[in-house]
């Protein structure tokens, strides 16, 4: 299955479950007046909305580099990853001024037992959708499925208040109910957040991890050849890796015999990383010194 198959068969997986769970949390929130289970049926709602959101980012940035994308398209997964943290930070800022606003008022409502019903079914079917949509996000390196991962995961959160909120109001604390959904808000607002600066990290062009960035290295000088590198420069475009780095060969060796060791390194560092990488190594003749500080691979 290519990664764009996964992808959008796990997005579509949360598109339908999303749908289902709207449907259920709106209609017996309004059924039994529930503040809370409604508040978390817009934070459903806001799911398949963004689902939408990634399937689109993910089948774009998935079109072949052209005349006008040189990179390729991966930005469009940075973009869509921005938009669901955008999408979570006004539902939550929404659910908190509702909430915040019943609790000033003093309002009270105990909305019975089948809201403890549907938080139950909420959270294991969205904590399931969270580890199946995370697992491919990160076999994929996407920032958009990641982002929805947490997306789901924060709903599984607001569904662990919404039981808390009906198991007090079932125990007369009519406050229960608003106080719920004020910790729901809170949730959604933190993921939100979080979603946002990951996509804001990227775009200002930030490397990738040090922990991916360790590999790259340790694929370099695995390469026979390679005698030391320096300006090693990376970039996340989406789900790919976009990278740049001199490798030092000697000097005596044909100019064949020097891009053969290059695209050694390429083929070194894509092996090295799980998700794409697109390497550009340049070669230099070594001279004896250790460049910039880093020691020549043996």
């Amino acid at each position: 299955m290519t990664i764009l198959s996964q992808s959008v068969k796990v997005t579509v997986k949360g598109l339908i479950l999303n749908a289902f769970l709207t449907a259920l949390k709106l209609g017996v929130g309004f059924g039994v007046g529930s503040a809370v289970l409604v508040a978390d049926g817009i934070h459903s709602l806001s799911d398949g909305a963004t689902d939408v959101v990634a399937l689109l980012g993910i089948k774009i940035a998935e079109r072949p580099a052209d005349a006008g994308h040189a990179y390729g398209h991966g930005r469009f997964e940075t973009i869509s990853a921005s938009i669901i943290g955008a999408a979570l930070l006004v539902a939550g800022i929404a659910i908190a001024w509702q909430s915040g606003r019943d609790l000033y008022r003093g309002e009270e409502n105990v909305p019975g037992y089948p809201l403890l019903l549907v938080a139950v079914v909420s959270l294991v079917s969205k904590e399931w959708l969270y580890r199946v949509t995370r697992g491919v996000a990160l076999s994929t390196g996407s920032p958009a499925l990641q982002a929805n991962a947490w997306h789901h995961r924060s709903d599984a959160f607001s569904s662990v208040a919404v039981l808390f909120g009906g198991i007090a109001a079932a125990a007369g604390w009519g406050y229960g109910d608003s106080t719920a959904a004020m910790v729901v808000a809170v949730i959604i607002i933190v993921v939100g957040f979080g979603a946002v600066r990951r996509a804001f990290v990227e775009v200002t062009e930030a490397a990738i991890s040090e922990e991916e960035s360790r590999l790259i290295v340790l694929a370099i000088g695995q390469v026979p050849g390679v005698r030391g590198w320096h300006r090693l420069r990376t970039r996340a475009v989406g789900p790919e890796v976009h990278m740049d780095v001199h490798v030092l060969v000697d000097p005596w060796l044909s100019v064949e015999e020097s891009h053969e060791i290059c695209s050694s390194v390429e083929r070194s560092i894509e092996r090295s990383v799980s998700r794409p990488v697109s390497a550009v190594v340049h070669c230099e003749p070594y001279r004896g010194e250790p460049p910039d500080g880093n020691v020549p691979a043996p």
